[in-house]
């Protein structure tokens, strides 16, 4: 996947695979970089090159991904996008995991179980309708959050997701760890595999 640098060298051997929006490893202009979410506008060439759809499931780290359950495992039946639910409810990744002492953990505590599950449920509901819908509401979110996360609902809501998914999807409850789809234990610890 290409991606403009927005850290500096080597920032994967200093720190782990998830960034909080105060990670010291961001330079400056990668700051600028993320703040208007330009890092991901490189992202075309691998869409133009059959890589990525514009609409799917986001990529993960390798780290990550061997986290992965098996029904996480499900994300890897199409083709990963640039945009989906989770890249429109989780824009604020890098808030969310400021001032965590662990932001590996923290994010597979509290947004990855999410993230997933809003990727299993477009992998099951994918259609063009869909994906037009959320290339929408993603150009929505650069200029209001709110009004994206409203339409996350309301698409969520007429697809039939439950009251739980669609809550979150609106950012309405406060995330607390939870466990990851096909599992019944919140992650505690990392171990890589």
């Amino acid at each position: 996947m290409v991606k403009l640098r927005s850290m500096v060298s080597n920032a994967d051997k200093i720190g782990g695979t998830s960034t909080a929006g105060t990670d010291k490893r961001i330079t400056w202009v990668g700051q600028f970089i993320r703040s208007l979410k330009l890092d991901e506008f490189s992202q075309l060439w691998n869409v133009l090159i059959g890589d990525m759809s514009l609409v799917g499931p986001r990529p993960q780290a390798a780290f990550d991904a061997n986290l992965y359950t098996d029904e996480e495992n499900k994300l890897f039946e199409i083709r990963p996008g640039i945009t989906d639910f989770s890249s429109i409810v989780f824009a604020d990744e890098g808030e969310i995991l400021a001032g965590s002492s662990d932001a590996d953990l923290s994010y597979n505590q509290l947004i990855r179980p999410w993230k997933s599950r809003l990727g299993l449920y477009y992998v099951e509901h994918n259609s063009f309708r869909i994906d037009f819908k959320l290339v929408c509401l993603t150009v929505v979110g650069i200029f209001s959050r709110k009004r994206s996360l409203s339409g996350v609902q309301n698409l969520l809501r007429r697809l039939g997701a439950d009251a739980q998914l669609i809550r979150i999807a609106g950012r309405q409850d406060k995330l607390e760890p939870f466990p990851p789809p096909g599992s019944d234990r919140i992650v505690q610890e990392l171990i890589p595999s």
